[in-house]
């Protein structure tokens, strides 16, 4: 419906047909009406709410005559005209409602009445209704322009209804239950949301504001970022925008299988998606032909990129496999997004993974992605700054630059046209002045003072000295009860100024005289100059944050490559070099089974060409075997020297053996037999490993089992024609090999080719033949003879031989892998009865014995392979250690196993004690040598020098990556000594030589892992000296050496603290009481008087507890497994167990602080913590989360006493146990609620959920799991996120220990 002004008359035109009825009422029909329902001033009419109550007879006799034909009704002023013409068009509604093509026009005299009279309309008719009038300049439309406002009359009820809503949500909060404040809150987040859906409403469409209501109708906390306000405020906004979901669903087809991506040209004429918005998606479309598209897509406002973005991922992978991103400012209302998360779109833009990205402003600069080859303005640029660095953003040659611009605003493209002329000038002008040198700075800045750096010609002047200064703060370390900032107190009389600097600052006041008017400038200009002397700004006059931060990330943007070779320890290198004799250095490997088994284990010998590390004799190794456990000895038994045919007999012997082992299959065996092309001077894993004979006293090489391999040529006919198993002249066995003694079958390794199996023969079974009846599984007894021509189709023809007793071959493990699993194939205690005639010998006389015992040394080996790895790389770092130490190359074998290898040792407890150490080390060196910095960057620069990126770079540049053993054991890997497998080598330092097994890919956490527990490796086996110089060796710079700790003079301590309590709580008397003041000091606390903050003290600190706790832990533990050292430190080193101890103590009474913020956040926790068991270890035990400065202050107090006491650590740690008691132990530990909810689900594979929202200042937190069928949840709030979702774990996991574990 339209209501449109422009005529003068008065009378009510109803048009139907083209015939006229005229009706004219005088004074007197207008007397009939009684009470006036309408009042005149002037020209303007006012209309009550409610006219149809006020029906009369004369007006219902209009209407029946209007409905029946065309009719003119004149009426004066005040007879109601409105009541006719809204009972008329209620009665004419269901020809108008849409989708009907009909309109009704209502005519009005003037411009209020157009107002007026359609808010009526509106109020008393479910019709769309549209107001026009002069000023929209509606005489100038064409029929095209009248035709778009006919099809958006849909979209203008939209807005009408939206401003019921409005309106109905301002009277809830007219309710007693709300302040007049909360009211006034939500009244003005009503009109923004309002504002907010009629902007999408009229630009996007509707169902783009439809996606903008629901977005503002969620709960979280990140999309709906209010400013505190009370719950009820909260709900009703809440509800309003829920009801807007509402209403513009209801102008959504009803249909489920509707989408507004099916049509877009139906789309566009409901009015579902703007001309606009249809005008994107189209030139989009256009570059599905572009390979990697990279598009940035420019929007004013948040809540477009929002929903554009929902619309793009719906619309757009129907066509192609685009991805599409949005990016918000952290400052905004709607949807912030943290700089993390900015970072993290922008880096999946630059690869790919994100296509498109829907921005505001804040990307219109610094970000550069050379590969984004597309810009798209959709909404137009505000300055001609804007439009050049938005087109600057497409950096790809042959990129384009789109800027969508409406057909018909003149204004628009006149600005646009402005904007590309403004950029041609300043490039033409730059151009122009591109050859005139630049004129060197004079001695004045036009009279205004300024401050140049001589070195880089950095200048702050007088005015931009106020700004710096302000930034340098903003870089100084802050928490949120304090934020650094500079504050003055000049004296306007005297012409003077005193400029106070925060205490984390090297220069604390500045006292300056002059003009007074430029006072605090002068003193911000003196400040800066000030601060540049003593280091805290840069030769470019920046804060030294800045650039340390930059050389971070320079640093830790070096690409890494995770390819790295495999080390093999040079003492079983040999090379294939014939030489008349060979000498061996052999070792006895002992094995000692603690379980009865029916085959017995023998000894075997190593024979390598050099003596072994002495550290070997002394492993002590367990294998892990299907039975029990087999111990294993190593100890060097002398020398032996062997010719080259015994050598190659040898080395034949043990390939044979193990490829039997390995494969069970002859195929590769006769693979090798044929492989003879040994390269002379070859380096090879050359060493022996050979058969023993005799008792453990007197050992001996079997010479007759190494034999065995020659079968037949070991075995001839008059050998053992006198044979005793044979009776003398007895008869031999038939075989597939022919005739043999039955002493050669009786020790063998034979192989029955219809079946293509492996046994190890051990004896022969007097009494069983082919005659012999066999019981099968199933109860059925049949013969030997009979099953063997039954099952296999074989006629034996030697019935009457004896049956052979035998096993099938062993099977290789990695018998190293802790709590490993057999399989129920893995059982070789089954025996089989075999005919001779089936035979066929391969090895012959070898033992059972010999295979079993063999089956083991693939496993021993890799142990001795790793052993004689970590000698090597302990020697490199001991070389350079000032002291004569010894590391255990036990431990150094355990800093360099990571957990995935599966074995009973590995490097987590290491990396724990070495992480704490070169964390303390990297602190105390920092301290000293830093003393006029400040804690953020002296943070800074141990986080450079401790992180993984750099501790992988240094382990790589040292090589270490050779060494770290990464994954478990596989024995079809290991290589059979004496096999052709040559070798490449390096030199691992200038004189030490290592061999190359190949590559794998290690991680750059695993290797700066490894790095961390190398240094606990040096630490625990040598002590602080070897650790120092290990880290040295590494590449990192430390010492130990005192440096006298200067810092500013505190006045009168005594004045600020209780001394002589403090004292008696720490238990400790400080030379230096000062000390003690500082670290009770928090930023907030600015006195002239103490001019510093437990800052740095806190930094010191932190390190130190750390290393004592887990040195302690260490110490009292020395039998704990890894992983159990590192629960133990998270659970006794972490802020909140801290701050127990403080309040526990007394401590926050003590503390120097200027934050309300601070005291009611203490005052909060004292209250929580009267309710908490005071002997608990556990800060996690508490309802609420303690203040970080309450745990700062224990940290700070730490480096206080080491300070103090001369860097002793030993005061430290007896000060402070006391207040740290009961310190947690294996009995006490409790692992954190997060954790142990997270390991105890991913043992039962129990499904685990969790949902974290935010209302009303408040974090929820909803923890579901599911186990067993039964769904366990749990919601907890609090002020913060960790301390909710703590919350809810524990109750989850109290629920579960209660019902699925009771």
């Amino acid at each position: 419906m339209f209501i449109h002004s422009g005529v003068d008359s008065q009378p009510l035109f109803f048009l139907g047909n083209t015939k006229f009825n005229l009706i004219k009422k005088n004074q007197e029909r207008r007397n009939q009406m009684g009470t006036n329902n309408t009042s005149t001033n002037g020209e303007s009419q006012h209309v009550v709410a409610d006219p149809v109550s006020f029906a009369r007879s004369y007006q219902l006799e209009a209407l029946e005559k209007a409905l029946k034909q065309n009719t003119i009704v004149f009426f004066e002023t005040g007879t109601g005209k409105t009541l006719i013409a809204i009972m008329l068009l209620r009665s004419y509604a269901h020809l108008l409602r849409k989708p009907s093509p009909y309109v009704a026009v209502f005519l009005v005299p003037t411009v209020v009445l157009v107002t007026q009279q359609g808010e009526v309309v509106s109020a008393h008719t479910d019709l769309n209704v549209g107001m026009y009038y002069g000023e929209l300049g509606v005489d100038f439309w064409d029929a095209a322009m009248w035709k778009k406002q006919k099809e958006d009359t849909r979209c203008l009820s939209l807005e009408e209804n939206l401003q019921q809503l409005l309106e109905k949500h301002k009277l809830i909060l007219r309710g007693p239950n709300i302040s007049e404040s909360v009211a006034k809150s939500a009244k003005k987040k009503l009109k923004m949301l309002l504002s907010t859906f009629m902007f999408c409403l009229t630009e996007l469409g509707v169902w783009l504001a439809m996606k903008a209501s629901e977005l503002y109708s969620r709960q979280e906390d990140d999309i709906f970022m209010w400013d505190k306000m009370d719950i009820s405020g909260e709900r009703v906004v809440q509800a309003f925008s829920l009801d807007a979901v509402k209403v513009f669903s209801a102008f959504m087809p009803s249909d489920p299988q509707w989408s507004v991506c099916n049509d877009l040209a139906a789309s566009m004429k409901s009015g579902y998606l703007t001309s606009k918005v249809i005008c994107l998606v189209e030139t989009l479309l256009e570059y599905r032909e572009t390979e990697a598209l990279r598009c940035i897509v420019f929007v004013e406002r948040i809540v477009t990129s929002i929903v554009i973005r929902s619309l793009l991922n719906e619309l757009l992978p129907l066509y192609i496999n685009w991805k599409t991103e949005y990016t918000a400012g952290n400052n905004s209302r709607l949807q912030s997004q943290s700089r993390k998360e900015q970072n993290a779109i922008i880096e999946e833009f630059r690869k790919g993974t994100v296509n498109i990205i829907i921005a505001t402003s804040m990307l219109e600069e610094g970000l550069d992605v050379q590969s984004c080859n597309l810009v798209i303005r959709f909404d137009p640029s505000a300055t001609v700054c804007s439009f050049i660095q938005s087109r600057g953003r497409a950096r790809m040659p042959n990129s384009d630059f789109i800027l969508m611009v409406k057909r018909d605003d003149p204004s628009a493209i006149a600005r646009v046209k402005n904007y590309i002329d403004s950029g041609s000038t300043m490039r033409q002008e730059c151009l122009t002045h591109s050859d005139i040198p630049c004129e060197p700075l004079g001695n004045t800045m036009h009279g205004e003072p300024w401050y140049q750096v001589e070195s880089t010609g950095a200048i702050v002047t007088l005015r931009s000295s106020v700004a710096l200064l302000y930034f340098y703060c903003s870089r100084l370390p802050s928490d949120s009860y304090y934020k650094p900032y500079p504050y003055f107190s000049p004296d306007e009389e005297l012409g003077i100024c005193t400029l106070h600097l925060p205490n984390s600052c090297p220069i604390k006041t500045i006292n300056v005289e002059g003009n007074t008017k430029l006072l605090k400038q002068l003193a911000c200009l003196e400040a800066c100059k000030k601060l540049h002397q003593v280091g805290a700004l840069t030769d470019n006059l920046v804060p030294d944050m800045v650039e340390e931060e930059r050389d971070a990330k320079e640093l830790g943007s070096e690409p890494y490559i995770d390819e790295h070779a495999k080390y093999f320890p040079p003492e079983l290198i040999g090379s294939c070099r014939k030489e008349s004799k060979t000498h061996y250095h052999c070792y006895l490997i002992e094995l000692k089974a603690n379980f009865q088994y029916d085959v017995q284990l023998q000894e075997v010998v190593l024979a390598v060409h050099e003596r072994l590390d002495d550290d070997i004799e002394k492993v002590n190794l367990d294998l892990d075997v299907d039975r029990g456990k087999i111990i294993v000895g190593i100890k060097h038994i002398g020398y032996i020297s062997l010719d080259s045919e015994q050598v190659a007999l040898c080395r034949r012997f043990q390939i044979t053996l193990f490829r039997l082992l390995l494969d069970h299959k002859l195929d590769k065996l006769y693979e090798e037999d044929n492989q003879s092309s040994e390269k002379i001077d070859s380096s090879i894993f050359n060493y022996l490993l050979l058969p023993t004979i005799g008792s453990p006293h007197n050992t001996s090489i079997d010479w007759k089992c190494i034999t065995s391999v020659t079968y037949p040529e070991n075995s001839s006919k008059d050998e053992h024609n006198n044979c005793s198993r044979n009776g003398g002249n007895g008869p031999r066995m038939h075989t597939k090999n022919g005739s043999a003694c039955r002493c050669m079958l009786d020790n063998s390794l034979v192989c029955t080719p219809h079946n293509g199996v492996v046994y190890c023969v051990n004896g022969s079974l007097d009494g069983f033949n082919g005659n012999t009846y066999l019981e099968l599984k199933d109860g059925e007894s049949i013969t030997y003879k009979n099953y063997y021509k039954r099952t296999h189709g074989i006629d034996l023809q030697f019935e009457r031989q004896t049956l052979l007793n035998a096993k099938r071959i062993f099977t290789v493990h990695n018998f190293l892998q802790r709590c490993r699993i057999s399989s129920a194939k893995e059982s070789r205690n089954t025996t089989y009865e075999l005919p001779p005639e089936l035979c066929l010998i391969i090895m012959s006389p070898i033992s059972i014995s010999t295979f079993y015992s063999f089956s083991f040394l693939p496993s021993i080996m890799h142990r001795i392979e790793s052993m004689l790895l970590a000698s090597s790389l302990k020697s490199m770092p001991l070389d350079h250690c000032p002291q004569n130490v010894v590391i255990p190359t036990l431990t150094v074998l355990e800093a360099i196993t990571t957990k995935k290898c599966q074995e009973n040792i590995h490097l987590e407890s290491l990396e724990t004690l070495g992480d704490s150490f070169l964390k303390y080390a990297v602190s105390q060196q920092l301290f000293k040598t830093h003393q006029n910095r400040h804690e953020g960057l002296l943070s800074l620069k141990r986080e450079k020098l401790i992180r993984n990126t750099t501790l992988c770079k240094l382990g790589c540049d040292r090589k270490i990556t050779g060494f770290i053993r990464n994954e478990p054991f596989d024995p079809k890997t290991w290589i059979i000594p004496g096999t052709n497998h040559t070798l490449q080598n390096e030199l691992f330092s200038s004189t030490k030589k290592i061999y190359i097994n190949g590559s794998r890919k290690i991680k750059g956490k695993t290797v700066a892992d490894v790095a961390e527990a190398l240094i606990g490796a040096f630490l625990s086996a040598g002590g602080e000296i070897p650790a120092l110089s290990f880290i040295a060796w590494l590449g990192i710079d430390v010492d130990f050496v005192s440096i006298p700790y200067t810092r500013g003079l505190f006045l009168k301590p005594e004045l600020h603290v209780n001394i002589g309590h403090l004292e008696s709580i720490l238990n400790y008397s400080f030379k230096d009481v000062s000390l003690l003041v500082e670290a009770l000091t928090h930023g907030s606390y600015m006195r002239p008087e103490i001019p510093g903050c437990y800052q740095r003290l806190e930094f010191l600190g932190d390190a130190v507890l750390d290393y004592i706790i887990t040195v302690h832990l260490y110490q009292e533990n020395p039998s704990l497994s890894p992983g159990l050292l590192t629960d133990l430190r998270s659970a006794s080193v972490n802020n909140d167990c801290y701050a127990n101890s403080a309040v526990k103590a007394g401590l926050h009474k003590h503390i120097l602080h200027l934050s309300p913020e601070l005291h009611r956040h203490i005052n909060t926790a004292l209250s929580n913590f009267d309710e908490i068991n005071s002997k608990s270890t556990f800060g996690w035990e508490s309802e609420t989360t303690y203040p970080k400065v309450l745990g700062d202050v224990i940290e700070s107090l730490a480096g206080a006493i080491f300070v103090d006491s001369g860097h002793n650590k030993e005061i430290v740690f007896q000060s402070l146990r006391p207040l740290l008691e009961p310190l947690v132990t294996l009995e006490t530990l409790r692992l954190h609620p997060v954790r142990e909810l997270n390991e105890l689900c991913q043992r039962e594979h129990f499904n685990f959920q969790k949902l974290v929202t935010k209302l009303n200042g408040l974090v929820y937190a909803t923890i579901e799991v599911e186990a067993r069928g039964v769904v366990h949840k749990e919601t907890r709030s609090a002020a913060d996120k960790d301390t909710a979702k703590r919350l809810a774990c524990k109750d989850v996991l109290k629920s579960l220990k209660e019902g699925v574990f009771a």
